[in-house]
Formats: C-alpha cells, structure tokens, sequence
C-alpha cells in the first residue's frame, strides 16, 4: 500500500516557478491557472490524488512556499499477555 500525502503552499511566497512540479515524483502537482497570487503569479496546487507526501517539492522549492503532510502509517498492537 502506497504512503498517502498531501501538501499545503504558502501562496503568499510561491511564484510559480513551476520547480515543484517539474520534480514531482508522483505527477500530482501543477499550477492553478484559475488562481492569482498576492504578486500576480500562478500558484502551486495539488493537481490530484497520488501525493505520496515524498517531500521533495518541498526541497526543491526556492521560496520555501511548501508544507508536505504524510499519513501515519498505523502502528501493530502488542499482544496481550496472560
């Protein structure tokens, strides 16, 4: 089972470099063409499902403008003991 993520973008600081997408592993991200941010540039989205919450367009990103959430993965339980 594939980790499931997902990422938040600061648009206030995204410029729309496009770098997050173009490095994107999974091929979810892509800039909002509908959206403008505060300084007139398409922002970062989440294009659809499939973010593994990698962290790489985060490391990427020159503007620091990206958050990577990943879901814990849910961990086994002890055995009861008698």
């Amino acid at each position: 089972m594939a980790a499931k993520g997902w990422v938040k973008i600061d648009e206030t600081l995204c410029k729309g470099c496009e770098l997050c997408v173009a490095y994107c592993p999974a091929g979810v991200l892509t800039l909002n063409t509908e959206r403008l941010t505060p300084h007139g540039y398409h922002p970062a989205a989440l294009g659809k499902e499939g973010c593994t919450g990698c962290n790489v367009c985060a490391v990427v990103c020159p503007e620091a403008a990206i958050t990577v959430y990943r879901e814990a993965k849910a961990r086994p339980r002890a055995a009861a003991v008698s």
